[in-house]
């Protein structure tokens, strides 16, 4: 049976539930399911009876980030192609007129993260667990994560997130401030649908500003991500650490 990987898209009173539906895969961020929740978001942007957006994924994960059996730049210009979508989501989600939550359950893995935190609120289950292992596929952290990680947690704790790559549980994340709200598992998408009511009665436009203003810097960021991960796309270490990943084996690296 093919891989088939949707976006699921729903109307609860003046919000939008976004699904990232591929549980079979874990809800990995593949260039499709991009495209989609670019398409999805663009729409949705110019919608006045849409005061907020959830974002979640199916099942029992949010999202193992991104699909490692995808990356698959051949060259430099396929990398920058592949981050300028990406980045396209990235700036459409912190620059959106429309506060966005996300509703983790279980995993939320690498680039996962950084699209959890782009946006505004983050409700997870009790079980949830976060990781940023972009080191063992030979890459630096992506998705926004440079400039929304230090951003939330101090550069300090981004720091350990990001270099070393180990997981922390909800509990954790809850006292360094990367996430907002912890519930029971099972819950986290009623609670952030909860959540998004108060938006009903709250002036669209002061939201939009603010968050307008809270987005300087990101382009910068994603700027130099780009730039970054479309060089190490093309290394040795990277192509090493995705086969490992992909063999179940620990990476060989060489730095180069």
């Amino acid at each position: 049976m093919p891989d088939q990987m949707t976006l699921q898209e729903r109307r609860d009173g003046a919000t939008v539930v976004l699904t990232i539906d591929n549980p079979a895969r874990r809800n990995a961020l593949s260039m499709p399911i991009r495209v989609a929740m670019v398409e999805a978001l663009e729409r949705i942007e110019g919608d006045r009876s849409v005061r907020a957006i959830v974002l979640t994924g199916a099942g029992t994960v949010f999202s193992s980030g991104g699909d490692i059996s995808g990356m698959d730049a051949a060259d430099l210009a396929a990398g920058r192609e592949r981050f300028r979508l990406t980045h396209r989501l990235v700036r459409l989600m912190i620059k959106s007129a429309k506060p966005i939550i996300a509703a983790v359950e279980g995993w939320c893995a690498g680039g996962a993260v950084g699209l959890a935190l782009a946006g505004d609120t983050v409700v997870a289950s009790a079980d949830a667990r976060f990781v940023m292992s972009f080191g063992k596929i030979g890459l630096v952290p992506d998705f926004g994560c440079l400039h929304t990680l230090p951003l939330r947690i101090g550069q300090g704790r981004a720091r350990q997130m990001m270099l070393y790559g180990e997981p922390i549980g909800a509990a954790e994340a809850l006292q360094i401030g990367l996430i907002d709200q912890m519930v029971p598992p099972g819950t986290a998408l009623a609670a952030a649908i909860e959540r998004s009511r108060l938006f009903d009665a709250t002036a669209p436009l002061p939201v939009a500003l603010t968050k307008q203003y809270l987005a300087n810097g990101l382009d910068a960021a994603l700027d130099w991500e780009r730039d970054a991960q479309s060089t190490l796309f093309l290394t040795s270490d990277h192509a090493e650490g995705k086969s490992a990943f992909l063999e179940k084996r620990p990476p060989t690296f060489e730095g180069r």
